[in-house]
């Protein structure tokens, strides 16, 4: 099969459970900004932003690692099964340490009265921890249908008892009804039942992933479990450096604003809904990652592999670059999917986010270079500079421009390891990139937003058919580029 035809087809069911899960979740933007306010939204923000911080500490390099082992080792099973076996140790130990230690913990956080909080978070981790290798082995495998099931199952579940619970009961309670419905709803739990019913899907998932724990029969291999995590430590430095530059700005908001702390959680809130509407890219680059690094490392040894990965970089840069022109254009649309107006006064940092976010998915497709090369403390390094310069520009500019200042240190970064990762690959695993093809693509990408922003509105037809008329315009323009390029 081509292996263009096989990266796409996977890329599009990894999507089905990424599109429609996201989707689906995406429609509960309008749930929770309709229901919660800015300040308790504020909360729901932070607390995740947290999450991503600890899930890279919990896999520890291991899904990675796993791609690569069991690609070199004759005994795949026990590749699986050493990791998997590390995995239940250090994940249940780190949900019970935290859940005895939850009330300093909160008391720290700022929420002295909801130690709960910390519990539930604890145990999502540990579950969601325990479920990474388990996807990761149906990835390997070639399982995307397999898995977009488990995935789709677990959300459906999370998004029927959001409306359940935020919307049905809810509303009961709040119109003084009587009834069973009503007295399912506690207004003291507020915002706390998003992180309830996380933790229920987290369990079904886990339930519906028990067939892979079979694969503990294989045993544990100290050796094997060595050399893995000798590979796998340097990539939780790149993880988390990833995820200082993906979230450390809705971590620090709070503290950096020059506000008091109910004004600073309402910005906070702002920010984190309008970050929402960037999902689109998000969504795309994730179902994306989960195809490519399999695909990349079971393709590495073929004989037109280079050639192959540059093919692969302009067509991900235009179906990138046709996402934010979609969102950018259509943003009076995309906005009511926030359906509070307070939160509209955000919408600035929508064009950011989405181009900072298609950097980023140049940069997964450019750091293979370290990981096909087994470079990954160079890798390291290079994300803690990354992060470094995150931590500076949020330090700097959140106190002066607000979130928009978040929003253009996460686009600044973003292309900063773009560049930085396309200059070392061309040392350490150089691909013939067409990187003045994928610099038009974007730039003609760009240039049609700037006119549509400045200029649609003056001329006297229809706005929509002229923003329709840009899409089409940029596609045919994408076909006639690629058409002639072998």
């Amino acid at each position: 099969m081509n292996p263009l035809k096989k990266l796409a087809g996977q890329t599009a069911l990894y999507g089905i459970s990424s599109i429609l899960g996201r989707s689906l979740n995406y429609l509960l933007v309008p749930l929770y900004t309709l229901q919660l306010a800015p300040e308790q939204f504020g909360i729901y923000t932070e607390l995740y932003a947290y999450v991503g911080f600890l899930v890279v500490l919990l896999t520890y390099g291991m899904e990675t690692a796993l791609f690569r082992f069991a690609n070199q080792e004759p005994d795949n099973n026990q590749v699986y099964s050493s990791a998997l076996i590390s995995f239940l140790v250090s994940s249940i130990s780190f949900a019970i340490i935290v859940t005895l230690a939850s009330g300093p913990i909160a008391a720290a956080m700022d929420y002295p009265n909801h130690p709960e909080y910390i519990t539930w978070f604890a145990w999502i981790l540990a579950l969601d921890a325990l479920s990474a290798l388990p996807f990761a082995r149906l990835r390997l495998q070639n399982k995307p249908l397999r898995f977009a099931m488990v995935r789709l199952a677990s959300i459906g579940v999370n998004v029927t008892l959001n409306l359940f619970f935020l919307y049905f009961a809810k509303n009961a309670f709040d119109s003084g009804e009587t009834s069973w419905m009503a007295s399912c709803y506690d207004p003291n739990i507020g915002v706390g039942y998003i992180f309830i019913i996380n933790l229920i899907s987290s369990i079904i998932t886990l339930v519906l992933l028990l067939p892979a724990f079979r694969g503990l029969s294989a045993g544990f291999s100290a050796e094997t479990w060595k050399r893995m995590v000798s590979y796998g430590l340097p990539l939780v430095v790149v993880g988390l450096a990833g995820i200082i530059n993906e979230t450390l700005d809705r971590a620090l908001m709070k503290y950096l604003l020059p506000h008091d702390h109910d004004t600073n959680m309402y910005q906070l809130g702002i920010y984190g809904a309008n970050y929402k509407l960037a999902m689109l890219m998000t969504i795309f680059i994730q179902a994306y990652r989960y195809a490519a690094e399999p695909f990349f490392f079971s393709q590495a040894k073929e004989k037109d592999s280079k050639h192959l990965f540059a093919k692969i970089l302009n067509y991900f840069a235009l179906a990138g670059a046709f996402i934010f022109l979609t969102v950018t254009l259509f943003i009076d649309v995309f906005k009511w999917f926030i359906r509070n107006p307070a939160f509209h006064e955000g919408l600035n940092v929508v064009p950011l986010l989405l181009m900072a976010n298609l950097f980023f998915g140049l940069y997964v497709s450019l750091s293979i270079w370290y990981k096909l090369s087994d470079k990954t403390g160079l890798g390291g390094w290079v994300a803690l500079s990354a992060a470094a310069l995150t931590i500076a520009l949020n330090v700097w500019w959140i106190p002066i421009y607000g979130y928009t200042g978040s929003a253009w240190a996460t686009l600044i970064v973003y292309v900063y390891l773009a560049t930085v990762s396309l200059i070392l690959g061309n040392k350490y695993y150089p691909v013939p990139y067409q990187v003045g093809r994928i610099a038009i693509y974007i730039l003609v990408a760009f240039s049609i937003y700037l006119l549509d922003y400045n200029f649609t509105r003056f001329i006297p037809v229809n706005a929509y058919v002229i923003k329709s008329g840009y899409l089409a315009g940029y596609s045919l323009f994408a076909y006639l580029m690629e058409k002639g390029n072998k």
